[in-house]
């Protein structure tokens, strides 16, 4: 019986238009032709920044027509700079795309507060002397981590819907009231 029914599924002439339309398409179109239309379908990603040291904000398109926009990703750098020593590090692209999938799960633009973005290993060195809690080889130094908040969110909802995205670290600091998130390894804690 099974095999009735799968040669009926093949005989069927709606599915053997749509397999001829389909092939017909592939050898009209070279594949470049395929892959910029794929491009021109692919959704843009924005990000809402504001950086609460500086008074620094930022609305940008850094994804766009399949491609990274440099232009936004050296405007996205400078304002997740080491505030401390004004040290630019080139954010990870990972890090970007976790925190466009952070606002999308929040279902609206949502507008990050970065508490802490790269940080220079002076920095990270002084900051590990003042709290335990910074550690030597931090993912901010690598620019693959940020501390964010989010108006209007309570962070202990913020760092649930970070968890779920299983996409690497993320640390709820209750009293400093921020989420850290990063592309490092899947795991979570909570000071």
């Amino acid at each position: 019986m099974r095999s009735n029914t799968l040669l009926h599924m093949v005989t069927d002439r709606r599915c053997f238009l749509k397999i001829g339309a389909q092939a017909a398409l592939c050898a009209a179109f070279p594949v470049s032709a395929i892959a910029s239309i794929d491009r021109l379908l692919t959704p843009k990603r924005n990000l809402f920044l504001f950086n609460p040291h500086t008074g620094q904000k930022l609305d940008v398109c850094y994804f766009a027509q399949g491609q990274y926009q440099p232009e936004a990703l050296e405007k996205i750098n400078y304002i997740f700079r080491d505030y401390r020593t004004g040290e630019i590090k080139p954010i990870r692209k990972e890090l970007l795309n976790l925190m466009h999938s952070i606002s999308k799960k929040l279902d609206r633009s949502t507008r990050f507060h970065i508490i802490s973005g790269y940080r220079s290993p002076e920095t990270n060195a002084k900051l590990r002397k003042k709290s335990k809690y910074v550690v030597k080889n931090s993912l901010h130094i690598q620019g693959e981590a940020v501390d964010i908040r989010v108006s209007g969110y309570d962070t202990r909802w913020l760092r649930k819907v970070c968890m779920k995205l299983k996409a690497g670290g993320v640390g709820y600091y209750r009293k400093s009231d921020f989420v850290h998130v990063d592309v490092g390894p899947v795991r979570h804690w909570q000071i």
